[in-house]
């Protein structure tokens, strides 16, 4: 490959690519081009990424074929032509006004009447003039692809007086571009609703003023002013005011989430009640929306197991098929059977072996599933992993964070004046940093109870922390060294032996050496974990496993109440690996679940890797196969759904592709094919598969 001095990748939006096989001879021709070093179109996501220096104009000359526009990525999309106003379309209504015409003339007169062939030779040169030019230039370079072959079935035709056969096939082949171009255009709807989401303006505090300025302009510390009712336009941390921000179009949640001072927010979330001022923490670039937008652009761009497949499989099967058709249209006749019928069976079998529905039967139905699951807070980074999680038999859940919530909350208070023992705990508590500590503090601001002084604080390693209150010494801390300096009742030992069992970490407060009471702290499961559990279980997930680094005690606990298959306590992070690994070996296909950092080598090692919350964490978006974009496991059995429906589709389309073919060309044996019932059913398989990979719009949560 040559090299081409100072050149940068860029990449183009592109229009009208609505053929999988156009895309790849889009991509030759532009590789051809004498200072490009590479180019890869991206079909799913009708985008072309180019190495080396060429102009707009190059790149359009290299899609003249198939008439594709070309634009900067980073444009913002203008105004769609509507179906009905586009020239392909317009000329395709044209050539059957044609078509129509003539086929009234040929009733009234003959079909070899003059006039009835002028109006069938206008029909073909109207609908069919582009197709018939990118024909004969694939012809004369031995290119054969959908265009190609039914340029050689038209001239053919039109050479054995089938002028009317000439001109519905001329007719049906502009009727199946125009409709594959309008389904794929409606795949591709939920990347281009995607992008639409994040606002391309935005109000920015400059001083006193307050401008409007295009959001690649805007700088990292900028002041973001946010109307209720606005569109959030980056990323960014809230500095004043407090609001309700729907994050759906980020996260899939429903319900809007609280956002306050210290907060942070996403481009594209819509702000409902309260006017926010933002520190922009991103650039436009940079921002969760728009890698979310890169990553699932090239999740369509990455081949599937089966889309290599239907390839490498049309690879072969073209050039079988014209060696095929060329048998059929000279072995009879050389056996005395009739030529013209033979040579128009022939041509009926060019047409009707065509692979476009083969070839577009896995693309579409990936870059149906992976944007649909973008739509719904899922990033899903390729059609590998799309079909991968369809195949999963078990799943492993790290605990913290993913089925619990990932931090303590006070679970129980025991005390004669429960009010009372918060206070006195909350305000030794605030002297300290421990995390159980500072639960009690939350819980006690929650419950609108004020800290009192506390004099003489002292933190005590390994046992808890004291302090005077009013004159008394105040000691909170472990089991075991409250009760070696004060008396206990053998009920309250029971009671907190109990909990303990229960998952929770327990803390008694005792005043001057008396027993007070107690607080149970622990770290809450989420409330759809159960939920989330059950519904896997409906979905055929044969195990589920927990694998924690947590104490066993506390591990079985919440396995227990969860219903989970197994448990796996006090593991580090080698040993989380090595589980997956034994897991694998047992069930096949293996997904982990955790949060995209500690579980970084169990994520790496299975076979899907599953992050939780990557609208919050770079290091989920970028180690995962697979974002829960909330910070919720609630999407996790959609998802399955979702890819193994996906599978099942894939499947139904190889089906239909190939079988609509095979059974047209059964009907060789009686002599029964013709020209339009070869479009037809090429014409029916390519829609079929289309039509049936957009079912994939349809499931949701």
């Amino acid at each position: 490959m040559r090299k081409v001095e100072n050149t940068v990748k860029k990449e183009y939006r592109l229009e009208n690519l609505s053929c999988a096989n156009c895309a790849m001879k889009f991509e030759n021709n532009i590789k051809s081009l004498p200072d490009v070093e590479d180019a890869i179109v991206n079909f799913g996501a009708s985008k072309v990424a180019v190495i080396g220096n060429v102009t707009i104009d190059d790149i359009e000359k290299a899609g003249a074929f198939d008439g594709i526009k070309v634009a900067p990525a980073k444009q913002r999309k203008e105004e769609k032509v509507p179906f009905f106003k586009r020239k392909e379309n317009v000329v395709t209504v044209i050539s059957f006004v044609f078509l129509v015409i003539g086929i009234i003339t040929s009733f009234v007169y003959e079909e070899t009447h003059p006039a009835a062939i002028g109006l069938f030779v206008l029909s073909i040169a109207v609908g069919g003039y582009e197709m018939f030019k990118s024909g004969l230039m694939n012809l004369s370079r031995f290119y054969f692809d959908m265009k190609t072959l039914m340029t050689i079935a038209i001239i053919g035709a039109a050479i054995i007086g089938e002028w009317r056969e000439g001109a519905v096939v001329v007719f049906l082949f502009a009727v199946s571009e125009a409709l594959e171009a309008y389904s794929m255009n409606k795949a591709r709807q939920s990347i281009s609703q995607l992008m639409d989401i994040a606002p391309s303006t935005a109000t920015i505090r400059r001083g006193d003023k307050l401008v409007e300025v295009d959001t690649e302009f805007i700088q990292i510390n900028d002041l973001l002013i946010v109307k209720p009712g606005q569109k959030i336009a980056m990323d960014g941390i809230v500095l004043k005011g407090t609001s309700a921000v729907n994050q759906a179009s980020i996260t899939g949640e429903s319900v809007p989430v609280i956002k306050t001072i210290g907060d942070e927010v996403f481009a594209g979330t819509l702000n409902e009640e309260g006017s926010l001022e933002i520190q922009v923490t991103k650039r436009v670039e940079d921002t969760t929306i728009a890698k979310i937008i890169h990553l699932v652009e090239e999740a369509q761009a990455e081949k599937a197991p089966s889309q290599k497949f239907v390839d490498k499989f049309a690879k072969y099967y073209t050039p079988v098929i014209i060696a095929i058709a060329f048998l059929v249209a000279i072995v009879p006749p050389l056996l005395g059977a009739d030529w013209q019928t033979w040579i128009y069976q022939g041509l009926a079998v060019l047409v009707v072996g065509c692979p476009c529905a083969l070839v577009v039967s896995t693309p579409v139905a990936i870059v149906t599933a992976i944007g649909n699951a973008a739509k719904q807070g899922v990033l899903i980074k390729g059609g590998i992993h799309l079909e991968e999680i369809g195949r999963i038999q078990a799943i492993a859940f790290d605990k913290t964070g993913t089925l619990t919530k990932g931090y303590p909350e006070v679970t129980a208070v025991d005390s004669e004046s429960k009010k009372d023992l918060i206070q006195k705990v909350m305000s030794i508590e605030t002297y300290s940093q421990h995390p159980l500590g500072q639960a009690v503090v939350k819980y006690g601001a929650k419950e609108h109870i004020h800290a009192v002084e506390v004099e003489e604080f002292q933190s005590i390693t390994g046992k808890g922390a004291e302090g005077v209150i009013d004159g008394k010494k105040w000691s909170v801390g472990s089991v075991s060294w409250i009760t070696s300096i004060s008396t206990i009742s053998t009920e309250v030992i029971e009671r907190v032996e109990q909990l303990q069992t229960e998952g929770n970490t327990v803390m008694l407060a005792a005043e001057d050496g008396q027993y007070k009471g107690f607080i149970a702290v622990a770290d809450p499961i989420r409330k759809t974990s159960t939920v989330v559990l059950q519904d896997l279980k409906k979905a055929g997930i044969k195990h589920t496993v927990m694998l924690t680094g947590d104490d066993a005690r506390t591990a079985n606990a919440i396995a227990a109440k969860l219903g989970m298959t197994d448990v796996e306590a006090g593991l580090m992070p080698e040993q989380k690996l090595n589980a997956i690994k034994v897991l694998k070996e047992k069930y096949g296909a293996v997904a982990m679940v955790g949060d995209g950092v500690n579980d970084a080598p169990a994520l790496a090692a299975s076979t899907v890797g599953i992050a939780m919350g990557g609208a919050g964490t770079d290091a989920a978006l970028e180690t995962a196969d697979v974002a829960l974009m909330a910070d919720d496991l609630e999407k996790l059995p959609y998802t399955i759904r979702l890819s193994r429906k996906a599978l099942h589709i894939i499947k139904e389309n190889i089906m239909f592709a190939l079988g609509l073919k095979i059974i047209a060309l059964l009907l060789i044996i009686p002599g029964w094919l013709t020209l339009w019932i070869a479009i037809f059913a090429d014409m029916g398989a390519t829609l079929l598969v289309v039509l049936n990979s957009l079912r994939l719009l349809k499931i949701n949560k």
